[in-house]
């Protein structure tokens, strides 16, 4: 997956936990639980997402790298690699 394929991935993750929320207005070097109401059950929402539609296990220890967009990218994408964006 690409750097933009990624970012939309988490979008789409993002979009599904939180309805609500803007998706549109997103900053990439701002944290997510700055822009969102996320909660840390949402945040673990993500993670279980990121499993369940990319077969993609992220570590415990690895959880601070996804407090927002810009790190979640760096972190994901070489995860995501050989991943293709669902149509």
């Amino acid at each position: 997956m690409t750097r933009d394929e990624v970012r939309q991935a988490i979008v789409d993750i993002l979009g599904d936990i939180a309805p609500d929320e803007d998706m549109s207005s997103l900053k990439d070097d701002v944290t997510l639980r700055e822009q969102m109401d996320l909660d840390s059950m949402d945040f673990l929402d993500i993670v279980m997402e990121l499993r369940k539609r990319f077969n993609v296990e992220v570590p415990e220890s690895d959880y601070q790298e996804l407090v927002s967009m810009t790190s979640c990218i760096q972190s994901l994408q070489p995860l995501l690699k050989d991943h293709q964006l669902a149509s």
